[in-house]
């Protein structure tokens, strides 16, 4: 089981990034997806998940309005889009089935003006 997270990097304030995560070694079309961040300091944390069939999504108070998680099951990847970023959205950001103990290396997304 692999996941390979991509699509961070440095954003101003307001500004929209749209992170991809390639995963591989399972059926991936019959697993929940989700987004996890974590913060300088602070634990992780699940951002976002989104059923095996897509359609059904869940998002944490702070990000809701603001980030869209989606799936292309034929390519095997889950998306995050991330629009109005704040710096509080500083952070790690790692895809993983949950299903699965297994970790990315996770894509760095900084916030700062």
């Amino acid at each position: 089981v692999q996941f390979v997270e991509s699509g961070g990097g440095l954003v101003q304030p307001g500004g929209s990034l749209r992170l991809s995560c390639a995963a591989s070694g399972f059926t991936f079309s019959q697993y929940v997806m989700s987004w996890y961040r974590q913060a300088p300091g602070k634990e992780r944390e699940l951002v976002a998940s989104i059923r095996s069939a897509g359609g059904y999504t869940i998002y944490i108070d702070s990000v809701q309005g603001r980030f869209t998680i989606s799936r292309d099951n034929a390519k095997n990847t889950v998306y995050l889009q991330m629009n109005s970023l704040k710096p509080d959205d500083t952070a790690v950001y790692y895809c993983k089935a949950p299903s699965f103990a297994f970790w990315g290396q996770g894509t760095q997304v900084t916030v700062s003006s």
